[in-house]
């Protein structure tokens, strides 16, 4: 049986930097088990590729939520990617670290070295920013940033003044000084290729002789001797294995795989194990629970400009943007949907930015049956601007529903479950009416499609968001992080309480959502808690 120091479960955004980082010394040897199969994939690495992943069996779990009383009922599509990279293979590039609020509430609900100022040396290094170094940024790191502000849609610039005639200010830099108001996203691509986390940091990796990367390894359950994890079993092609960790186990599987692990190898709540036959190795209710999601909701509209519609929907325009990508790594397939966006409060007594914006100058109101809308565009100049929950009140949870480890796990969502939840989403949906009213922007405008006109009452406007909103793929806080061992799963060293030589290390130890896109933070966590790691090897 072989052994290795440590034996990470999952190469997504924190896994393949836990990869890189533990092995960079040659001191320890490194085992990645991803589930998946291979990044090398064209539509992969074509950053507007991911319309084409967004339901791809071969890289994405395809998970379903249950259906939701909070979104009409329906089930909703949770893509989560499953292959070298993860969900940065798969995701939208939108890189947004978070507000510094959200960090310093981390630490001061009890996780010392998790606020803003802890971690600001962390984001810095990691990053190579086309827009330079400055205070907050950083130059040279493994993951190169792409500033767009040249590469966007002309309609961007209109967006852009409505939003400030709207009353929002011009924001350069949603990772800057400040997060609040309009601006360009940048994007985790490089010469055109999207920059996930397995090219930033897990190929660099594998060049190195202590580090190994099994994939299509499913890990089936954490082995323990006593309260000690010692290593891992998995499946591969058929067979089953067993691989023995020397100094630990960690968990990056994201905020579904992690605690459906722990709850497959005996930890989490003993009711829901004991009712699955599992033996219980360390009873704790909060593994699976307390689950954090974005949720949104687009308007769309139809304009008097030329949009992406008239570009990516017939056969000429599909091959003119092909061509300019194979030929010269730019155009519309190089970028991400979401060119622009923005951050802004419902509540002017609010201290931080509530609600997220996203311009897409395209529309998909008919879109095909298991199809990302992206591909087939409407006949219409459309575009839309959509708008997520920054950190909402609503709980869920993640819980397995058999010892099968390939049986999907429950995923809970109970989105909209809070009035204030209800109530912050009304007051942001009439914000994107009123960007939509503003001379730059109702000059080009022939009609809102969706919701429509029609939709003006608050209870009709209430119904139409929870019938069309969704999640935008930013599950959090399954495993979260703590000083209390009654409230968290991990301490503040991402060592999981109550267990020897485990941790998880993912978006899940979030002990909040933060304020924007995950995979930065994610990233972000898989840095850190590399550090931590290595500082307690003795």
């Amino acid at each position: 049986m072989q052994t290795y120091d440590f034996i990470i479960v999952g190469s997504g955004s924190a896994g393949s930097v836990l990869a890189e980082r533990l092995s960079g010394s040659g001191r320890f040897s490194v085992l990645v088990l991803e589930a998946g199969g291979t990044d090398r994939r064209f539509y992969v690495q074509m950053p507007l590729g991911y319309g084409k992943t967004f339901f791809d069996p071969a890289v994405n779990w395809n998970y379903k939520a249950e259906p939701d009383p909070g979104l009409g009922n329906n089930a909703d599509h949770w893509p989560r990617g499953k292959l070298l990279g993860g969900s940065s293979s798969i995701n939208a590039m939108v890189f947004i670290r978070g507000a510094r609020e959200d960090f310093d509430a981390w630490a001061a609900a009890g996780n010392p070295g998790w606020s803003y100022d802890d971690l600001l040396p962390a984001f810095k290094a990691l990053e190579d920013n086309e827009a330079g170094a400055d205070q907050w940024r950083g130059v040279g790191g493994p993951l190169h940033i792409t500033d767009c502000s040249n590469a966007v849609h002309p309609l961007t610039k209109r967006y852009l003044a409505a939003a400030q005639q709207a009353g929002l200010p011009f924001n350069p830099d949603f990772n800057g000084a400040t997060q609040e108001g309009v601006g360009v996203y940048q994007i985790t691509t490089k010469n055109g290729r999207r920059m996930s986390a397995a090219r930033a940091f897990l190929r660099p990796a594998m060049k190195r002789n202590n580090v190994s990367v099994e994939t299509n390894a499913l890990a089936t359950k954490i082995l323990f001797e006593g309260k000690r994890a010692v290593g891992v079993e998995y499946e591969q092609n058929g067979e089953r294995k067993i691989v023995r960790a020397g100094r630990e186990v960690i968990l990056s599987g994201g905020s579904i795989n992690s605690p459906q692990l722990l709850q497959l190898s005996g930890v989490g709540p003993s009711a829901l194990l004991s009712s699955l036959d599992i033996p219980v190795v360390h009873a704790n209710d909060n593994v699976g629970a307390n689950l954090q999601d974005h949720v949104g909701v687009n308007y769309t509209f139809k304009g008097k400009l030329p949009t992406l519609n008239q570009i990516l929907r017939p056969w000429w325009g599909k091959l003119l943007v092909g061509m300019q990508y194979i030929l010269m790594r730019s155009g519309p397939l190089s970028l991400s949907m979401n060119n622009a966006g923005g951050f802004f409060r419902t509540d002017p007594s609010m201290a931080r930015p509530n609600m997220q914006l996203y311009f897409q100058a395209f529309s998909t109101v008919i879109p095909k049956s298991g199809e990302r809308p992206i591909l087939t565009p409407d006949p219409w100049p459309g575009f839309s601007i959509g708008l997520s929950n920054c950190r909402p009140s609503s709980r869920g949870e993640i819980m397995i529903r058999s010892r099968n480890p390939s049986d999907y796990p429950r995923i809970t969502a109970n989105a909209y479950s809070t009035n204030a939840d209800v109530d912050e989403m009304l007051a942001a949906v009439k914000f994107v009416r009123k960007i939509a009213a503003t001379p730059a922007m109702a000059e080009i405008i022939e009609e809102e499609v969706l919701p429509g006109p029609s939709v003006t009452s608050d209870a009709d406007l209430i119904q139409d968001f929870r019938k069309r909103s969704g999640t935008v793929y930013h599950p959090v806080s399954t495993c979260r992080m703590g000083p209390d061992a009654a409230r968290a799963v991990v301490d503040p060293r991402l060592r999981v309480h109550g267990l020897e030589g485990l941790r998880v290390i993912d978006a899940s130890i979030f002990p909040d959502n933060i304020t924007g896109n995950t995979n930065a933070a994610s990233i972000l966590t898989g840095w850190k808690g590399a550090e931590l790691v290595l500082e307690d090897q003795k």
